[in-house]
């Protein structure tokens, strides 16, 4: 199952997590993504078939090494929703500002302490002999009642992390790249990405 060598595929086109993941990986590994990428329906019931499906799909291509993740939004009043479906919570091709305020209207004069949320992220990775591995990571806060910040992406101004007292979106880069949710899965994912490369 050792790696060739430190480069990997990873699935995704969305600019935003690409460089997010680059930093938090580091430069142990060359990290390289499809220019001619193909489309993936995420139809998975969980976020962890959805990363499996899109690590599989580059890794047949490819047959490097091939990396994905998903993340979803859980919030206890809404009974879990958007989970699964956060990137396109508000309909197909929508943005992020569209997700949010639907969100937030579904939450409108809701109480704070009702307003509990969860974000969560499934890595899952291919390895050269097609052998699959997943790691997760999540973190706990609450939905705010109106957008604040402007670093991060998706639903970063939206989620406040009491033990910093800001949102996601208040954070630095570095200071994100230590809690979140994405940080935890792609750090375990490190781990195991390393202790595969050949010396």
């Amino acid at each position: 199952m050792s790696l060739k060598n430190s480069e990997i595929i990873l699935a995704t086109q969305n600019k935003d997590k690409i460089r997010e993941i680059r930093k938090i990986l580091g430069y142990h590994f060359k990290i390289v993504t499809l220019k001619n990428f193909p489309e993936i329906i995420e139809d998975g019931k969980t976020l962890e078939e959805n990363a499996i499906k899109k690590a599989k799909t580059i890794f047949k291509i490819t047959k490097i090494t091939s990396i994905a993740d998903d993340s979803g939004l859980e919030v206890d009043f809404l009974d879990g929703k958007p989970g699964v479906y956060s990137a396109r919570f508000a309909g197909k091709n929508c943005k992020y500002e569209d997700n949010n305020k639907k969100l937030l209207k579904l939450l409108k004069d809701v109480h704070y302490k009702k307003r509990k949320a969860k974000f969560t992220t499934v890595v899952a990775i291919v390895f050269e002999d097609g052998s699959i591995k997943t790691t997760s990571g999540s973190v706990y806060g609450y939905i705010t009642t109106e957008p604040k910040g402007n670093n991060g992406f998706g639903y970063d101004p939206i989620f406040y992390y009491p033990k910093l007292k800001k949102t996601f979106a208040q954070l630095t880069t570095q200071q994100k790249n230590k809690i979140s949710h994405r940080a935890i899965a792609f750090k375990k994912a490190k781990k195991l990405l390393e202790a595969e490369i050949r010396d």
